[in-house]
């Protein structure tokens, strides 16, 4: 999700590569989970994201073998900046993360996604890839220390990563010009409806490379809608 703010006004100025040391451990954040209220719809899902979810389900006793159906009960589809995507769900009054616990821990931690992953840090997209940086009004511990980015990322295989999260970004931006420069309601349908369902809906096989199976999608949607 875009923000329209400078990089000054949410930043400590600095952009950071998966090896740098930045000031983002929270010391496992005891005691507070403020970052898991009210978060509206900002916790945009990719399809990492749902895989890793699917796979976190599967462990815990109140959900069945998962599929898109069932993680629809925890998830929710909203459009953002003109592509209609899944994002978590808040819940309640305070409205909280639908993962978080009665103690307001996270139940599916080693599974959470990537926008939770790498909080309080951002992504800053520029000339086809993107460096960290970090929010410097977003996080309430005041008491953070520096942690080497990578390790915070928790997330195996680093640079694969990174490079699916930059060509995710990149192809939806693509996917985003061509919505809104077409005039007809129905392609706007189908953008949509592909997407979802060859990113999402369709199931990827946990036994299986996730990254093969996402560019093999990726290679099929940039084939159909190549300019």
């Amino acid at each position: 999700m875009k923000r329209n703010v400078s990089l000054e006004e949410i930043s400590d100025g600095k952009l950071y590569g998966f090896n740098d040391m930045v000031k983002a451990d929270c010391g496992d954040c005891r005691g507070c989970s403020a970052c898991c209220h009210g978060m509206g719809q900002s916790v945009i899902l990719d399809p990492f994201d749902v895989f890793r979810l699917l796979q976190g389900m599967e462990t815990m006793q109140e959900y069945e073998i998962p599929d898109f159906n069932s993680l629809m009960t925890v998830v929710e589809l909203n459009v953002a900046d003109g592509i209609i995507l899944p994002n978590l769900k808040m819940s309640g009054n305070d409205e909280s993360c639908v993962f978080l616990n009665e103690e307001g821990r996270c139940k599916i931690h080693a599974h959470r996604p990537g926008i939770c992953r790498i909080f309080p840090l951002g992504r800053y997209y520029t000339e086809g890839s993107f460096k960290y940086f970090l929010q410097i009004h977003e996080c309430r511990n005041d008491k953070r220390t520096k942690v080497k980015v990578k390790k915070w990322i928790d997330t195996p295989d680093v640079k694969s990563y990174e490079t699916f999260i930059n060509d995710w970004h990149y192809f939806l931006k693509e996917m985003e010009e061509l919505v809104r420069s077409s005039v007809s309601d129905e392609k706007i349908r189908e953008v949509n409806m592909d997407i979802l369902n060859q990113f999402y809906v369709r199931l990827y096989q946990a036994d299986q490379d996730f990254y093969e199976q996402f560019y093999e999608r990726l290679g099929m949607m940039k084939k159909k809608y190549k300019k």
